[in-house]
């Protein structure tokens, strides 16, 4: 049975940084890309980041770039995001999401929805707030 399961999240001030994890199970994890994906109160879901199985790529919205790092340990089967500068924009419950394919990358809407995606989380709140 395959697992995603965020930890992580919870109140930050804006400024501050904040390191997500995804804890990955039942599949086999080193061969999928991975995602961070985001949805904000009241709006649609936006991608964040993804990578490449051996964490050799990785990718980011424009919102996020030079500010959030995306990283994995196939070892471990974590997936992780660490965010730095946050801004009030970045509130959102962020989800973590596997591919449908082995080895390839699919998802490359920036507004994907999450059936786009083989598996996902339950996710975990970030709050940006002064």
């Amino acid at each position: 049975q395959v697992q995603l399961v965020e930890s992580g999240g919870g109140p930050v001030q804006p400024g501050e940084s904040l390191r997500l994890s995804c804890t990955a199970s039942g599949f086999t994890f080193s061969n999928y890309w991975m995602y961070w994906v985001r949805q904000a109160p009241g709006k649609g879901l936006e991608w964040v980041s993804v990578i490449s199985p051996n964490g050799g790529s990785k990718y980011y919205s424009p919102s996020v770039k030079d500010r959030f790092t995306i990283y994995r340990d196939n070892d471990e089967n974590t997936l992780s995001l660490q965010m730095h500068s946050m801004k009030s924009e970045d509130t959102a419950r962020y989800f973590c999401a596997r591919d449908k394919k082995t080895h390839f990358r699919t998802v490359v809407n920036s507004n994907p929805v999450l059936h786009d995606f083989g598996s996902w989380g339950r996710g975990t709140q970030v709050t940006v707030s002064s």
